[in-house]
C-alpha cells in the first residue's frame, strides 16, 4: 500500500533541573553551594532516507516524543543532555505546520536533516548563583519545557517526467513500454490507485518516470483519486500528457483540456512546466488517419509539442523520447526547497502576558511571564525571592507596577504568595 500521507505529533524533550546542594566538607565554612546544572532536553529530527518510500510507518506510530535532560547533581555535577529524537521520512517529503500550514522543511536530498523542535535548556544549579554578596543561595532555576506541535507530512515523489491523462488513456502501458516497471494494467478506470516510479534507460541516457494515477473533472476539488496525487506532479521537470484518441465517444481535445485545466486549478505554477502531448492508441483498427491530423493540428496551434504512438505495440516511442531527452537537458531546475544540509526551524515563541490587577491596595500579578519566571524561584526563601524580585525589574514588569501606583510597601500577590515591595 502506498501511503503519500501522515499526520503526526511531536514533543521535544524537557531540560533537566538545577539542583540546590552544598558542600560537606570539613573546614570549608558553610559547606558552599555546588549544586550542578541540568541536561539539555532532546531535539526532534528529521531525516531524508533514501531508502524509504512511503509513509506508512507513520500510519501505526503517531507520537513521538524526545527524552528530558537528567537533571543536575551536587559536587556541580551537570545532568546528561538527552539524546537527540531522529525521525527518518522518505526523500522527497515536506514537513508542515497543521496548525498554520506552514512549510517547516522540504526534504530533497539524502541524508537532509531538519531540525525541527528544540529540547528545553537546562536549568541552572545552586552554585551558578553565588556571589561576593550571596555565599548561600538556596535556589536553582527549573529545566525549560519541551516545544510540542502537530505536523503533517506530505510525499512528494521526486520524478523528472510525469504521466498525467484521463484513466484508461494508456499511461501505465507507456510507463511498462519505457521501463521494466510492471503496473497493473486492465481495462477499466482507475487501475492505477497510486503513483508508479520506472526509470528511462535510451540512447545511453536516463530520467526517472512516475505514472500519476488517473485524473477526472473536478480532481483539484478532491473528486476522483486525483486530488490526493496532484501534489507529486509538482516534482516533476516535464510532463507528458497522455491523450486516448481511439475512443470515438468522446472529444479528445475537450479532454485534453479538461486535465489541464485540472492541473492549473490545483498550481499556478504547472502552468510554467514543459508538456509533450502524447496521442496514445493509434493502431486503434476503427481509427481514421485525418481524425488523428485534425486532433494532431489543433493541439499543436495551443503552442504543443505532439507525438502519435502506440504504447502497446511501441510505434512513435523512440521518437518521443528522444524529444523527452532533448527536453531535460535543456531545463534548468529552479530548486525553491531548502538545499542545505540541515535545516532549523525557529518556532515563533508566542507572546508571553502580564496581567495586572488591584485590589484593596495590593497588586495581583499573574500571567504566562509571571508563570515562566515562578518557575526559577523558590518564593519561601528570602534569597530566591530577591532574585525573583531583580528579574521583576529586568523584565520591565516593575516599572509597570509603578505606572498604576506602586510605591514602597506595597504588597505583590504573585499565585497567593505575598511580599511586601521595596525599592
Amino acid at each position: 500500500m502506498f501511503i503519500d500521507t501522515a499526520k503526526i505529533y511531536i514533543r521535544s524533550g524537557n531540560g533537566g533541573n538545577g539542583v540546590i546542594s552544598f558542600r560537606r566538607e570539613k573546614y570549608v565554612a558553610y559547606g558552599g553551594p555546588d549544586g550542578g546544572d541540568g541536561g539539555k532536553g532532546g531535539d526532534v529530527i528529521f531525516i531524508a532516507d533514501p531508502n524509504m518510500s512511503t509513509l506508512m510507518d507513520f500510519r501505526y506510530k503517531r507520537k513521538y516524543v524526545a527524552l528530558n535532560g537528567e537533571n543536575g547533581q551536587g559536587n556541580k555535577k551537570y545532568g546528561k543532555d538527552a539524546e537527540d529524537l531522529y525521525i527518518k521520512i522518505p526523500v522527497g517529503t515536506q514537513i508542515i505546520r497543521d496548525d498554520t500550514n506552514e512549510i517547516i522543511a522540504d526534504l530533497t536530498k539524502p541524508g537532509q536533516k531538519a531540525i525541527v523542535l528544540k529540547g528545553g535548556k537546562g536549568g541552572r544549579g545552586n552554585a551558578k548563583f553565588a556571589t561576593p554578596t550571596l555565599k548561600t543561595p538556596r535556589f536553582a532555576e527549573s529545566g525549560e519545557e519541551g516545544k510540542e506541535l502537530y505536523v503533517r507530512l506530505e510525499l512528494k515523489l521526486l520524478a523528472d517526467v510525469g504521466l498525467v491523462g484521463f484513466p484508461n488513456a494508456g499511461k501505465s502501458t507507456l510507463l511498462a513500454a519505457c521501463t521494466k516497471a510492471k503496473p497493473k494494467i486492465a481495462d477499466y478506470p482507475f487501475t492505477t490507485l497510486s503513483p508508479n516510479l520506472g526509470v528511462v534507460f535510451h540512447k545511453g541516457k536516463s530520467f526517472v518516470i512516475a505514472d500519476i494515477p488517473g485524473l477526472i473533472e473536478g480532481a483539484h476539488n478532491g473528486e476522483g483519486l486525483g486530488y490526493d496525487f496532484l501534489r507529486h506532479i509538482e516534482r516533476t521537470k516535464l510532463i507528458l500528457h497522455v491523450v486516448d484518441i481511439s475512443n470515438q465517444t468522446t472529444d479528445p481535445i475537450k479532454n485534453f483540456k479538461k486535465i489541464n485545466n485540472e492541473l492549473y486549478l490545483y498550481s499556478d505554477k504547472l502552468k510554467k512546466f514543459p508538456q509533450i502531448v502524447v496521442l496514445n492508441k493509434i493502431d486503434a483498427v476503427d481509427l481514421k488517419e485525418m481524425d488523428i491530423d485534425a486532433v494532431e493540428s489543433k493541439i499543436k496551434e495551443m503552442g504543443y509539442d505532439v507525438y502519435k504512438i502506440s504504447a502497446m505495440s511501441g510505434a512513435g516511442i523512440d521518437s518521443l523520447l528522444d524529444k523527452t531527452i532533448e527536453i531535460l537537458d535543456k531545463i534548468k531546475v529552479d530548486i525553491e526547497a531548502n538545499t542545505e544540509d540541515v535545516i532549523i526551524y525557529d518556532m515563533p515563541k508566542e507572546e508571553e502576558t502580564v496581567n495586572i490587577d488591584i485590589k484593596d491596595g495590593t497588586f495581583y500579578l499573574s500571567g504566562s511571564k509571571i508563570d515562566r519566571l515562578l518557575k526559577r524561584v523558590n518564593l519561601q526563601d528570602e534569597n530566591s525571592l530577591r532574585y525573583f524580585e531583580k528579574n521583576l525589574k529586568k523584565t520591565g514588569i516593575i516599572e509597570e507596577l509603578k505606572e498604576k501606583g506602586l510605591k514602597d510597601g506595597d504588597i505583590i500577590n504573585v499565585r497567593d504568595f505575598e511580599f511586601e515591595y521595596y525599592d
